[in-house]
């Protein structure tokens, strides 16, 4: 089932004043597009997005105002005929069309203004509706800061993800979450996470306890969010496993809706976890940037043995 929001909260967070229609606050808005009903204004409803917040700024409403009596009645109503429409929000603190308030307080249809700008009003909403309305899940694991990039440290309980986020935090990196991180996918698919409100900037380790990162290392450890570009799974070496020894292969890890590249790391007494998860954040950039080690040393290898087959000698 699809997130939600009330018409309410985009009243509170962005200060809107409720012109009629009070009683239709608690109305949903289930899509984080808006809509601004230019041609419906001149009468074509065939595709009206009624989901929508419906928006109206100074060309539609100038634009109504030159319409008959007949029009402007026949337009308003349509516009709120359907209990779907979650709000009609008018912008630049322009004067509410006494047509929209009668039909909009009869059908209970809150109707609001702002006195911002069209296009500044409908960037910061849908800015807030898609953050609001993200998909969201909560994974069992680590979010750290490293080089700059968001790495999501996944693996079984004990195996020593915080430990290892301790130590990239002395190492001079950040630390965004542990234990359970909550992440929100974007309409363009990135993945941004963050640690939920009760456990933020806290750190468990084992045998010590709880631990503030903020308090102990200061503001520069830790940071709000973060999106999440490498997942680094850690496991119990398997002594029957293959593990990838060249990194050609590129293996993928799917969140919510979104591709991931995944690296896993065997771990084993004696292996350093943070000097490893470091030279994978960086070796994730090279590739990033066009610089393939493993490919370029496959290649060389190729052109060894070719020249060792050309040469008879």
């Amino acid at each position: 089932m699809g997130k939600k929001t009330k018409v309410s909260d985009l009243v509170h967070n962005f200060h809107l004043e409720v012109v009629t229609g009070e009683e239709g606050l608690g109305r949903l808005i289930k899509v984080a597009d808006m809509y601004r009903p230019g041609l419906e204004m001149a009468g074509y409803f065939a595709y009206h997005p009624r989901e929508r917040v419906q928006i109206l700024g100074r060309t539609e409403l100038t634009f109504f105002e030159t319409l008959s009596a007949e029009d402007r009645f026949d337009r308003i109503t349509k516009l709120c005929r359907e209990e779907e429409t979650p709000c009609i929000i008018v912008t630049r603190g322009l004067a509410v069309p006494q047509e929209l308030i009668r039909e909009a307080s009869a059908r209970g249809l809150p109707v609001l203004r702002s006195p911002l700008a069209t296009t500044t009003l409908v960037s910061r909403i849908t800015d807030y509706l898609e953050n609001k309305l993200a998909p969201t899940t909560t994974i069992h694991g680590v979010l750290v800061e490293v080089y700059g990039i968001g790495m999501l440290i996944t693996g079984s309980s004990g195996i020593g993800k915080s430990e290892t986020a301790l130590e990239l935090v002395k190492r001079g990196h950040r630390l965004i979450a542990d234990d359970a991180v909550e992440i929100h996918q974007t309409a363009d698919h990135v993945l941004i996470g963050n640690a939920p409100e009760l456990i933020k900037y806290l750190l468990e380790i084992r045998g010590v306890g709880i631990i503030n990162v903020m308090t102990l290392f200061g503001a520069g450890a830790i940071r709000t969010n973060k999106k999440i570009s490498l997942v680094i799974r850690l496991e119990t070496w398997q002594q029957d496993k293959e593990y990838d020894r060249l990194g050609l292969d590129e293996e993928l890890t799917r969140i919510i809706d979104t591709d991931l590249p995944l690296v896993t790391i065997p771990v084993r007494p004696g292996r350093n976890l943070a000097v490893i998860i470091e030279v994978a954040g960086m070796n994730y950039r090279l590739k990033r940037m066009g610089y393939n080690a493993a490919l370029q040393f496959t290649n060389k290898l190729t052109e060894s043995i070719s020249g060792d087959l050309d040469d008879p000698e």
